[in-house]
């Protein structure tokens, strides 16, 4: 038997002239050939691929000022119990935020100072809004809810009576800022109000400090969004108090 090997001009390897039918024959099963090594070759790839997936990468946040870290795929997502540390916080951040609510309540009446009024405006909008998002969190694991009532005039707040947060202004210092206007209330005013923010900074420290603590997913970002926007007012009160201080040696 003498054996062909076909080149694509119809002529065999020998110099011979192939036939029609032999040239179509040939073309034939050249075609099958080469889809047949196609089929071969993507099925090889399919299996490859799904032989060999892809690792997922799991990342766990780090707390304020702190780097991510990368976990090994094998770690498994699980919801963290409730901390007692949590729960603390979140109620003493009610009462510490109703403070600043009713400080920044005495601006209108007490400077015509339009700056403040617009950082008193910024404080009080989203501490009150934190304050319902606190409520709501507190209600949904049925633990107790402050009244979040803010000190009124009149009040026994010495002593016994009233556990103050870390940073809030002392009934004396309120009674103060109450009694003054213009400048003298400006000033006041900035300066308790970062005192105030440095103690809600305190507490988130705090928070991430106790061991277990600050784990849940809607705390975490509550807590680092409040020590974000809370030192970037503290800047900005910084530098009020700056430029008061620049305006009087003039």
């Amino acid at each position: 038997m003498r054996l062909f090997t076909f080149a694509s001009d119809g002529v065999s390897s020998s110099g011979e002239r192939m036939s029609g039918s032999v040239k179509r024959a040939a073309l034939r099963w050249g075609t099958l050939l080469m889809a047949g090594l196609a089929a071969v070759f993507f099925v090889s790839h399919a299996w490859a691929q799904r032989a060999e997936p892809v690792s997922p990468v799991v990342v766990q946040p780090g707390v304020p000022g702190a780097p991510t870290k990368t976990l090994p795929p094998s770690t498994r997502a699980t919801l963290p119990p409730r901390s007692s540390a949590d729960v603390e916080f979140m109620q003493g951040m009610i009462e510490h935020h109703a403070q600043a609510v009713e400080m920044t309540a005495m601006i209108n009446s007490h400077t015509q100072n339009m700056n403040l009024r617009s950082l008193g405006a910024r404080i009080s909008s989203s501490q009150s809004d934190e304050i319902k998002f606190m409520k709501r969190w507190l209600t949904a694991r049925g633990e107790a809810v402050p009244s979040a009532m803010p000190e009124m005039p009149g009040m026994d707040m010495s002593h016994d009576a009233m556990k103050l947060m870390p940073g809030m202004l002392s009934p004396q210092q309120m009674e103060a800022l109450r009694k003054a206007k213009g400048a003298e209330f400006d000033h006041l005013f900035l300066v308790g109000m970062i005192q105030h923010h440095e103690g809600a900074l305190t507490m988130v420290r705090e928070l991430f400090d106790t061991a277990g603590a600050g784990q849940d997913a809607e705390l975490f970002d509550f807590a680092t969004d409040a020590d974000n926007s809370q030192r970037a007012e503290i800047r900005i009160m910084q530098a009020m108090l700056k430029k008061e201080k620049l305006e009087e040696k003039r």
